[in-house]
């Protein structure tokens, strides 16, 4: 083996390897900051839409109100989905699981779509709006049609929060539920080369189109160790019971070495910028539901796991809160999780393209290397 092999050092699971350039995303992990194109991601959710957040990664820079306008009429004016999508959504089992029926309906959306096999920049950006207007109502079509009832038609001109909502609910929605669920998609939206974002960016750089970049994006989020966390929160909150449990709960699960859901994070090194905002809405959610006995219980569990660690909440601690809240449920989580990284991700495929060149890493190989071929014959029994 060459002294190159042997010397070579291997980072399990890629950790802080830096595996190419991007001017999507940054996480300043030491500082708690997240910025998207230059903009911190915090002051975007705060003050702007997800649809603008949308623009903003997409083409690299916020829009004038004329052009976002124009943008808004494609945009969220002509959400539908198409009728062979809901005639496969009626096919599926019913033991099928929300990201299953997505991953396989995205990627069978391909085949309707007007600019399919074309690779153009404008036909690519083209897909991409109609990935994201389309994914949930996937979701929520999904959803309604598992339950017996018929999938509802979004409203043109409303927004990507508001008609996830209402197409899923099949009622007006509150204006604070769709703001707050507007501000969790814009927290969601891009995240650097995580997982399921570096996953698309491996398929794109093969030049797959970008429905196989999305559906893979899919399958690496369904893996529990990427997606799925915020409902392991509520799961976790439901089972403590109640904000006077919480320290007995959390200094068992910690001397047990259980990994406490919605805690830790492989880049940040502080708190999660996002963690703060979205508390602050579960418990203006949880208050105005009356109902505030799981955000007293998480609020509990994270005061004594931040006594007893170094370890803080993340963004999923609280985003099932806050979908919890709007009666959202659980299994739906990271659907949703899906629905807002698309913008990220789609913006990550289109950056690849760019400037590509096939994602090919090496391995350290660990196997011997000079066995000697015996024939079947003469190895005995």
């Amino acid at each position: 083996m060459s002294e190159e092999k042997k010397d070579a050092v291997v980072q399990a699971g890629l950790q802080d390897v830096v595996a190419g350039e991007s001017s999507i995303c940054f996480i300043d992990g030491e500082r708690g900051r997240l910025v998207y194109r230059g903009y911190d991601a915090v002051e975007l959710a705060e003050h702007s839409t997800f649809e603008e957040v949308a623009y903003l990664l997409w083409y690299g820079r916020l829009p004038g109100r004329v052009e976002f306008e124009a943008f808004l009429d494609s945009f969220t004016g002509s959400m539908e989905l198409p009728v062979e999508t809901v005639m496969i959504l009626r096919m599926f089992p019913k033991a099928a699981t929300p990201m299953e029926v997505l991953r396989t309906a995205v990627s069978s959306m391909g085949h309707w779509d007007p600019d399919s096999g074309c690779t153009r920049l404008d036909a690519c950006l083209r897909k991409a709006i109609r990935l994201t207007e389309r994914i949930p109502l996937v979701i929520t079509a999904h959803q309604r049609l598992r339950h017996g009832k018929e999938p509802v038609h979004p409203i043109p001109g409303k927004s990507i929060a508001y008609n996830f909502l209402y197409t899923l609910q099949g009622t007006e929605p509150d204006p604070d539920w769709v703001r707050a669920f507007d501000v969790a998609l814009t927290l969601h939206a891009d995240h650097e080369w995580n997982a399921s974002t570096f996953t698309a960016r491996v398929v794109a750089s093969t030049m797959a189109d970008m429905y196989s970049g999305v559906t893979a994006a899919i399958g690496a989020l369904k893996g529990p160790l990427h997606g799925g966390a915020n409902e392991e929160v509520i799961k976790m909150l439901q089972q403590i019971g109640g904000p006077e449990r919480a320290e007995g709960w959390v200094k068992d699960a910690l001397a047990r070495k259980v990994k406490i859901p919605g805690f830790g994070h492989r880049v940040y090194r502080t708190d999660d910028p996002r963690a703060p905002v979205l508390k602050r809405y579960a418990e203006m959610l949880t208050r105005k539901s009356g109902d505030t006995r799981l955000f007293e219980t998480a609020c509990a569990v994270e005061q004594v796991t931040r006594d007893n660690t170094r370890v803080y909440p993340n963004v999923d601690f609280y985003s099932g809160l806050c979908y919890h809240a709007m009666g959202i449920e659980a299994e739906l989580f990271t659907p949703i999780f899906a629905m807002s990284r698309t913008v990220g991700w789609t913006a990550h495929i289109l950056e690849q393209w760019t400037k590509n060149r096939i994602i090919r890493p090496r391995a350290q190989y660990t196997g011997l290397t000079d066995i000697r071929y015996v024939p079947l014959d003469e190895r005995g029994t």
